[in-house]
């Protein structure tokens, strides 16, 4: 299956969670934080939305910090992905 967003949305992946932490120590699966970065794996077109022009800043690829509770989740050929707008994107992470 093939999701494409439309308008102002962008179709994101919540990147896994580091299974060691900086020093070396190996986290059992109930110890790890769950991430709050995704990585965008499509982005609409933009346009005209509730009368004002917006133009997609975020690109395929990016890592990015949405709103704790914003989007729709789908799930697509067993995989689980998020749907949000761009204007729930708060940063962008290097």
């Amino acid at each position: 299956m093939n999701i494409k967003p439309l308008c102002d949305r962008v179709l994101i992946k919540q990147v896994e969670a580091e299974e060691t932490t900086k020093s070396g120590i190996i986290l059992a699966g109930s110890a790890k934080e769950k991430p709050q970065v995704f990585e965008v794996i499509a982005v609409g077109p933009g346009g005209v939305v509730d009368g004002k022009e917006v133009v997609m800043t975020v690109e395929v690829g990016n890592r990015v910090i949405t709103s704790k509770y914003s989007g729709t989740e789908v799930k697509a050929d067993g995989t689980e992905y998020t749907i949000v707008r761009q204007s729930d994107i708060i940063a962008i992470v290097d």
